[in-house]
C-alpha cells in the first residue's frame, strides 16, 4: 500500500498558485498551467519507484506462549532482506486484543540482512492476548511517499498469575537455612506428631514424660514432637467487584493470587496439601487440596481461570459451601475486601461459623491512597476534610478487624509490598505453634 505523505501534498499544492498565475496572465497558456502540478506528481512517482519494495522484505513474528501478569514481555520481529545502501527507518505496530497495554509504534533502523527486534507486550490483567495484525511503514528516500505493509498474525499469549515471587522467596528461605551446606532439617515444635524419645533432663516439660517407656527402660524418657505435616491449606479468593480495585497497577485479586501462590509453593514444599477456592455471588472454582511440588502447576492453572467479576460477594453462600466441602480441619486463607461495618456484618457471621472448625487467616490489603490522604499536609480546608473522612473509614475498618480477631481469626491487613512476606510469616507461625 502506497500513500502520499504531508510533504508530497504540500509539494503538489505549491504548484496551484503557479497555475492560477499563468491563467490570469494569459488564458491561452492554460496547457502550461498544469506543468507544475505534473512535475510534482512525477517527482512523487519517482520517489515511489526508488523506494524500498515490500516484496524484498522477509517478515517473521514470534511471541511468548505465556506471560506473568504485571510484567512486560517482548514479541520478536525478524526482518530479512539484502544489504541496503542506507538504513531504513521503519515503524512497527502490533494490533492486540485482550487485557494488554495499548500498542505504541516502535521505531527501528533496518540495514538489511537478518535483524531481530523486540516489540513490547504488557499486560495488567490475566486472560488471553491475541496478536492480530502487524503494521509496518516507511518512507521513500525523498519522503514523498509512505509504504504500508499489513501482515496477518495468528498468535496468542496466555497471561498467567505471577510465579516469580513464590520461587524467589522460597529460594531465599532455603539458602538462609543452609548457609554452611545442604543438610536435612527436622523442624521441632509444639506439634502433635511424634518424633523420638530422649532422656529426660532438667528444663524439659514433665507433661511429655512417657511413663510406660520409662518403666521399661528404668529411666525417665520424654517424648519429642515435630511440626505436623499433611495439613490441608485452602486458598480462598474473593472475586467480587471490590477485588477489582487497582493498586500499584494491578487489581487486588492479582496481588492476592500472587501471594497465595507463594504460600501454596511453600506449603507444597513443606509437605502440606494445598487447594484453591474462588467465589463471589456464586462458587466459581474449586481445586481439591493436593500434595507434591508438581501439584503447583495445577494450582497455577486454576488461579489463572479466576475471572474478574463485577457482582457483590455473597459471603454467606461462599464460605458455607467451602465449609461443607472441607471434611477435616484445615487452614483457610481468605483473601477479600470490605468497605464498612454494615457490609461486614454478614462476613463476620460467616467467619464465626468457619472459625469453629478451621484455622482462618483473614487477608486484606491496605489502600495506599487512603493512607496518603490521612498523612497529607493540612494546607487547605479540602485537604483537612478529606483527611477526616479517610480517618473515619480507617477507624471503622480497624473496628471490623478487631471484631474478626476476637473470633479467633488471624487478621492480616498489610500494604501490598509486604503481603507475601507477612502471609508466609503468619503461616509458619501457625505451623510452629501447632494450631492446626
Amino acid at each position: 500500500m502506497i500513500r502520499p505523505t504531508p510533504r508530497a501534498v504540500m509539494l503538489f499544492c505549491a504548484g496551484l498558485p503557479v497555475a492560477l498565475f499563468v491563467l490570469v496572465h494569459d488564458a491561452a497558456l492554460w496547457p502550461l498551467s498544469f506543468d507544475a502540478c505534473l512535475l510534482a506528481l512525477l517527482v512523487i512517482a519517482i520517489d515511489g519507484l526508488i523506494s524500498f519494495s515490500p516484496r524484498q522484505l522477509g517478515i517473521e513474528v514470534k511471541a511468548p506462549a505465556r506471560l506473568p501478569v504485571g510484567e512486560t514481555g517482548r514479541a520478536t520481529l525478524t526482518l530479512s532482506a539484502a544489504p541496503l545502501r542506507r538504513a531504513l527507518e521503519i515503524e512497527a505496530l502490533i494490533d492486540m486484543v485482550g487485557p494488554a497495554d495499548p500498542s505504541v509504534p516502535n521505531r527501528i533502523s533496518f540495514a538489511g540482512n537478518a535483524s531481530r527486534y523486540g516489540l513490547a507486550v504488557g499486560a495488567r490483567r490475566r486472560g488471553v492476548v491475541t496478536l492480530q495484525n502487524l503494521w509496518l511503514r516507511w518512507r521513500g528516500p525523498l519522503g514523498l511517499i509512505e509504504r504500508r505493509v499489513l501482515r496477518r498474525l495468528d498468535l496468542s499469549i496466555d497471561i498467567l498469575p505471577s510465579t516469580r515471587a513464590p520461587r524467589g522467596t522460597e529460594l531465599r528461605l532455603l539458602t538462609d537455612s543452609a548457609i554452611y551446606g545442604t543438610k536435612s532439617q527436622n523442624q521441632k515444635g509444639e506439634g502433635s506428631e511424634f518424633e523420638t524419645l530422649r532422656e529426660h533432663v532438667a528444663g524439659l516439660d514433665s507433661r511429655f514424660i512417657d511413663w510406660k517407656q520409662s518403666a521399661r527402660h528404668r529411666k525417665l524418657l520424654s517424648k519429642e514432637f515435630r511440626i505436623e505435616r499433611n495439613h490441608q491449606v485452602v486458598l480462598a479468593f474473593d472475586t467480587g467487584h471490590l477485588m477489582l480495585e487497582p493498586i500499584e497497577g494491578l487489581a487486588r485479586l492479582d496481588h492476592a493470587i500472587e501471594a497465595g501462590l507463594m504460600l501454596g509453593w511453600v506449603g507444597l514444599r513443606s509437605g502440606d496439601l494445598v487447594g484453591a477456592y474462588g467465589f463471589d455471588v456464586a462458587v466459581r472454582h474449586y481445586t481439591e487440596p493436593g500434595r507434591g511440588v508438581p501439584y503447583f502447576a495445577r494450582l497455577q492453572r486454576g488461579a489463572a481461570r479466576l475471572d474478574y467479576r463485577s457482582e457483590e460477594t455473597n459471603f454467606t453462600l461462599g464460605l458455607a459451601e467451602l465449609n461443607a466441602r472441607l471434611k477435616r480441619r484445615a487452614l483457610v486463607v481468605l483473601f477479600t475486601e470490605f468497605v464498612d461495618s454494615v457490609m461486614a456484618e454478614l462476613l463476620i457471621e460467616s467467619l464465626k461459623r468457619m472459625a469453629n472448625r478451621h484455622v482462618v487467616i483473614f487477608v486484606t490489603m491496605q489502600d495506599p491512597m487512603m493512607t496518603g490522604v490521612t498523612q497529607a499536609e493540612p494546607d487547605n480546608f479540602d485537604t483537612i476534610a478529606r483527611a477526616v473522612v479517610a480517618q473515619d473509614f480507617l477507624r471503622e475498618r480497624s473496628i471490623v478487624l478487631e471484631r474478626i480477631a476476637r473470633l479467633g481469626v488471624h487478621c492480616l491487613d498489610v500494604p501490598v509490598g509486604g503481603l507475601s512476606v507477612g502471609l508466609l510469616n503468619r503461616y509458619l507461625e501457625i505451623k510452629q505453634t501447632g494450631l492446626l
